[in-house]
């Protein structure tokens, strides 16, 4: 993988999570720990530059957004996904196959080899493939004789870029019908492909899941009014019990949250106060990420929020699931894995951005679901919060979509699959005596 953008990293960290809880309550099914050797292939093994600076490149399209939309059409060109394939053969072929070759107990010898390997990222499919196909010919091939299992999960949701699929993977992992369609559509093997939804933070589960098997389907509506009920999660949070509009930077605090704050704030106070009385009436939780700037700017006193309104400031926390669970409405550029988790929390969504081609098609998910819109200036974000606090049915109606809309188990259902093909390797190597006392497998 790469950390382009923090949801690559969420999701195989989230897999990993996900192996070791089937471990812990499916010891008959899977005895042996599955051990994850996650790695951002291009940062740590990228041989020169753009490779090895694509992190901090992302930092700059994901900025200028003209920028992106350009490489990102360019690279979905007949072209452009020559190109992309013959220089990344040309130039990472070597230095990448130390990353497939390293051992994932020591990464600092080349003596063991991954049973598996999984990406999670849309340049991490073409060429894996070929040096695995190398390393298991002993260099005879590049394009046949693989035996060590390769298996994609797409973490985008309304849309992907095409170098996400490749036929020739075991497994194709895709979170829509949408994306199911783009893999067939690029030759991939409808056997191939396996629809579950998006992995994610283990946080955004099931509630109350019996992880022993396959969860039952279960209310969901009836389950956020338990354990998980609103009240109780602010009161933990330290919030009052009032309606919550949370507003959300993402973990390196794109997206214009100040602006967006400012206004929110002052629509909310303009309600409040037609709505007469003194007290508090609204909530807002605004969470800037690591934009310590825009968490400054926010706070008091260089922000006086309306007296009939409650702010809290936040900067990164890794709580978000209590944060969602807390709120009524979401203020939030379209990324995927923030979509899936609040769909999970029955949480609407307003989206505020998004990034041209890669999270296009995540607005007409929300917006063809029914749990959200899309909104690109503050002013319209604005409005659209009073008109849905204004709206207490349409919220309902709006909550009741996301979760209809939510795949809390998709997490534990990938890696169940994942598992199995892994032990199937682990198996078939212990045949050749070359078995070990831990599975292994390698995010790339």
């Amino acid at each position: 993988m790469s950390d382009t953008g923090g949801g690559h990293r969420a999701s195989a960290n989230a897999l990993r999570d996900a192996f070791n809880v089937l471990h812990e309550t499916e010891p008959d099914r899977f005895p042996l720990p599955i051990h994850c050797d996650i790695v951002d292939i291009y940062t740590d093994y990228g041989p020169f530059f753009p490779y090895n600076q694509y992190v901090a490149l992302y930092k700059i399209m994901a900025e200028y957004s003209f920028l992106w939309k350009w490489f990102y059409e360019f690279g979905a060109t007949p072209l452009g996904l020559w190109l992309n394939e013959f220089m990344l053969e040309l130039t990472c072929f070597e230095p990448f196959k130390e990353c497939l070759t390293r051992n994932p107990f020591d990464i600092t010898k080349n003596d063991m080899r991954a049973d598996m390997v999984v990406s999670v990222h849309p340049l991490c499919q073409d060429l894996p493939l070929k040096i695995l196909s190398s390393l298991d010919t002993n260099g005879a091939s590049r394009k046949e004789g693989r035996v060590t299992p390769f298996v994609t999960v797409v973490t985008d949701l309304g849309g992907a870029h095409p170098t996400w699929f490749n036929d020739g993977v075991d497994k194709c992992f895709v979170p829509s019908t949408v994306l199911k369609n783009a893999a067939m559509d690029r030759q991939v093997k409808e056997s191939k492909i396996v629809q579950y939804g998006l992995p994610i933070r283990r946080g955004f589960w099931r509630f109350g899941a019996d992880y022993t098997g396959s969860p039952e389907k279960q209310n969901e509506a009836k389950e956020m009014e338990g354990v998980h009920h609103k009240p109780t999660i602010r009161e933990s949070l330290g919030l009052l019990d009032l309606p919550t509009v949370l507003i959300v930077g993402g973990g390196d605090g794109m997206g214009g949250i100040v602006s967006q704050a400012q206004a929110v704030g002052e629509k909310l106070q303009a309600l409040a106060a037609s709505k007469g009385g003194d007290g508090l009436a609204y909530q807002m939780v605004v969470v800037c990420g690591n934009n310590k700037s825009a968490q400054s700017s926010l706070s008091p006193p260089q922000t006086k929020w309306g007296s009939n309104i409650e702010v809290n400031v936040q900067g990164f926390v890794n709580n978000m699931d209590e944060y969602m669970r807390a709120s009524d409405i979401l203020v939030t550029k379209a990324g995927p894995g923030t979509i899936a988790e609040a769909s999970i929390c029955g949480l609407p969504c307003i989206l505020s951005s998004f990034l041209p081609g890669q999270e296009e098609g995540n607005v007409p998910y929300v917006e063809e679901n029914g749990f959200g819109t899309y909104r690109g200036s503050v002013d319209g974000i604005a409005d659209a919060v009073q008109e849905w606090l204004a709206s207490p049915v349409m919220l309902e109606q709006m909550r009741d979509s996301a979760l209809e809309a939510a795949r809390p188990d998709a997490t534990l259902d990938i890696a169940r699959d994942l598992a199995d093909m892994v032990y199937k390797r682990r198996n078939e190597l212990k045949k050749t005596g070359a078995s070990k006392e831990v599975a292994t497998a390698a995010a790339a």
